[in-house]
């Protein structure tokens, strides 16, 4: 789940365009238009500020706002912590938020897969809410708590694109053991943040854009866990 950083690296206007670059070729990009309210489900107390405490860097590094209660749907991002994909099927009410969800879970299954995130969008285009799952099994079980949680934080403040992450890890392990949020990502978190820029771009050049802002968002210092 992370790497070993070696020199800081920068990234080109392509790279910044495939993060958010779906399968089919198009551009998607979304940042929240409101305030983060997290909840998270199947972990304990210790566990719990871990999962929190990543979330608060990483809106920190995106200078976003969290709240104690949102005034529509009281948390937002809900982060659900599981054994087994089926145990989804138990939780109450979860059909009514994610649509499908029977077929999803088998979906899942069969693909092996250890997480998923299910987004909600307002009517001007901005995250409205996220549902982030986690399946803790395989290699995902094996993966230090600070990590899972700071991952999990990076991919649930941004819409990225789905293959964004799949040949290198948003983190960087230090040779202290510390887990960091890779310098570049960061940038990458905290140009999207840009009050200038609209909350959501469906247009290539919006890469161009972040890339620019890249070059002046240079993160005062490393997120870490």
């Amino acid at each position: 789940m992370t790497d070993t950083p070696q020199m800081p690296q920068m990234m080109t206007p392509e790279d910044v365009t495939a993060h958010f670059t779906r399968p089919d070729g198009s551009f998607t990009f979304a940042r929240w238009g409101r305030p983060i309210v997290p909840v998270v489900f199947g972990v304990e107390e210790e566990t719990l500020e871990i999962v929190k405490g990543a979330i608060e860097a990483v809106a920190v590094v995106a200078g976003h706002k969290m709240a104690e209660t949102d005034p529509e749907l009281g948390a937002n991002l809900m982060v659900f912590f599981f054994r087994d994909w089926d145990e989804l099927l138990g939780v109450p009410n979860l059909e009514k938020m994610v649509p499908d969800l029977a077929p999803l879970v088998a979906r899942l299954k069969a693909a092996g897969a250890s997480q998923y995130r299910a987004f909600r969008f307002d009517d001007d285009g901005a995250i409205q809410a996220c549902f982030s799952f986690v399946c803790m099994s395989g290699e995902m079980a094996k993966q230090p708590a600070e990590s899972i949680a700071l991952a999990q934080a990076v991919q649930a403040v941004i819409l990225w694109g789905e293959g964004a992450f799949g040949a290198k890890s948003p983190l960087a392990l230090l040779p202290d053991g510390q887990t960091i949020l890779r310098p570049e990502i960061a940038a990458l978190i905290k140009a999207a943040y840009d009050p200038v820029l609209p909350v959501c771009a469906d247009d290539a050049s919006h890469a161009l854009r972040l890339f620019a802002r890249m070059q002046v968002a240079v993160p005062d210092g490393e997120t870490q866990h």
